[in-house]
């Protein structure tokens, strides 16, 4: 396979960066295609923790290149101090490449979205759950067409230029709207220039470089930040990410044709979590839902905010499925259902007394919306240990394949514990032939 897209089937969290990190150790170059520091992919290797922000989880192979790419929004600061963590871990850093198209975030960025957040709350119009990482505003002037791109820090002159016009727009509202004192241009321009000039080595014009990459027939896999119900457009609006997360936007975030694109994965947990506000049907306020979030480890490795957890919604599951025509789904976390007697999923809502299979796009009906369940016997044995499918207990597989059946695409992988060589093959797929080759 040449172009793999690996994205996220529900809020975010379902362990995509554990599969993006198995998929690199038989892949060329891993992208990452959207999305800024407020991802947090989160890999284990033997007993070290690696937590990436910015980075492509690809990078922990010692053969892949990794490209952060055209459509990141991209936090210079800190990811200087994400490239220092990983060196002093003894990662190659030569492989790492960054679009000279990325748009930069700059620390009026941040700032607004901490001000913006806090008159939120002050006013009661709803938090919406931000990172507070400048990522929004990032996104709002890429499209407002004032933002500054990675390839205009390096001209010093240029850099000057454009930050002027922009600042001077940023500092009229932080002085008459927040009340807040302006932001210096001398002190920005110098900072920011300084990061360019550490960026150098890894910047390159990366539509060129992946180009010649598919040319040369090396494997690619564009890697997703977020998951696909906080997209921009499908996701629970306003609740949702400043980026499109979903398939259809992994060739423009990196530069690639649509046509290159050979294969669909969405990664799924085995039941369902969000952090922040917004509707979530299935969410669980009882002893389960403590003993997921316990279990599972549900907090946030970019926020620190424990997640909210639930049961699978297939619903929404099937329509993350059909959203992005996914040829393949990963079941992430299946082991964390091990110790409860009996499970439930998700099937459909009732909303005002009707039956309905689609999640409604206006937020005050999904939070309206009653799940309705099949209840499944759980398997009550640890399965961490499980090596194949016959490993795994029959209720186990029985659950496996219903939720299979109800979001419509075939589940080819689980997770049994969260380091490598716990990804256990289902059934086959030319997905798997670079998993299974991988983790040999």
């Amino acid at each position: 396979m040449s172009v793999v897209t690996v994205i996220g089937a529900q809020w975010g969290d379902e362990g995509k960066g554990r599969i993006v990190d198995e998929l690199a150790l038989s892949a060329d170059v891993v992208v990452r295609f959207q999305g800024g520091g407020n991802a947090g992919h989160h890999v284990w290797v033997g007993d070290t923790q690696f937590t990436f922000h910015q980075v492509p989880a690809g990078i922990l192979s010692p053969r892949t290149h990794c490209v952060i790419g055209n459509g990141v929004v991209l936090d210079p600061r800190t990811l200087l101090e994400e490239l220092r963590s990983l060196a002093a871990k003894g990662v190659d850093l030569s492989r790492v490449h960054i679009s000279d198209r990325a748009h930069v975030i700059m620390p009026y960025h941040t700032l607004l979205d901490q001000l913006e957040e806090n008159d939120r709350d002050a006013t009661g119009s709803g938090n919406l759950g931000t990172t507070a990482r400048g990522v929004g505003p990032a996104y709002v002037d890429k499209y407002s067409r004032v933002g500054i791109r990675v390839a205009d820090l390096l001209d010093v002159d240029q850099f000057r230029t454009k930050l002027a016009f922009v600042l001077n727009q940023k500092n009229r509202m932080l002085t008459q709207i927040y009340g807040m004192p302006p932001l210096s241009l001398e002190e920005i321009h110098s900072e920011y220039y300084g990061y360019a000039r550490e960026l150098r080595p890894y910047i390159v014009d990366s539509q060129s470089y992946l180009q010649e990459a598919l040319a040369a027939g090396k494997t690619i896999v564009l890697e997703g930040a977020q998951g696909s119900l906080l997209d921009v457009d499908f996701g629970t609006y306003p609740y949702v990410t400043s980026s499109s997360t979903v398939a259809g936007n992994a060739s423009a975030g990196a530069g690639l044709s649509p046509r290159s694109i050979e294969y669909i994965c969405g990664v799924y947990k085995a039941y369902i979590t969000r952090v922040g506000t917004g509707p979530m049907p299935t969410e669980l306020f009882d002893e389960v839902g403590q003993h997921l979030a316990i279990r599972g480890y549900e907090i946030g490795r970019t926020t620190g905010r424990k997640r909210r957890c639930g049961w699978f919604d297939a619903v929404l599951g099937r329509y993350v499925a059909r959203l992005n025509g996914l040829d393949a789904a990963i079941l992430m976390k299946l082991d964390v259902l091990d110790r409860l007697p009996s499970i439930k999923i998700c099937t459909s809502y009732r909303l005002d007394g009707q039956i309905i299979q689609q999640p409604p796009a206006n937020l005050a009906l999904l939070g309206k919306c009653e799940p309705i369940y099949e209840e499944m016997p759980g398997w009550q044995q640890d399965i961490t240990g499980a090596q194949s499918i016959a490993d795994l207990p029959s209720a186990a597989r029985a659950y496996i394949a219903r939720v299979e059946t109800l979001i419509e695409a075939p589940i080819i992988a689980v997770s049994v514990g969260p380091r490598r060589g716990q990804t256990i093959a289902l059934q086959h797929s030319p997905l798997l032939v670079n998993l299974q080759g991988a983790l040999a």
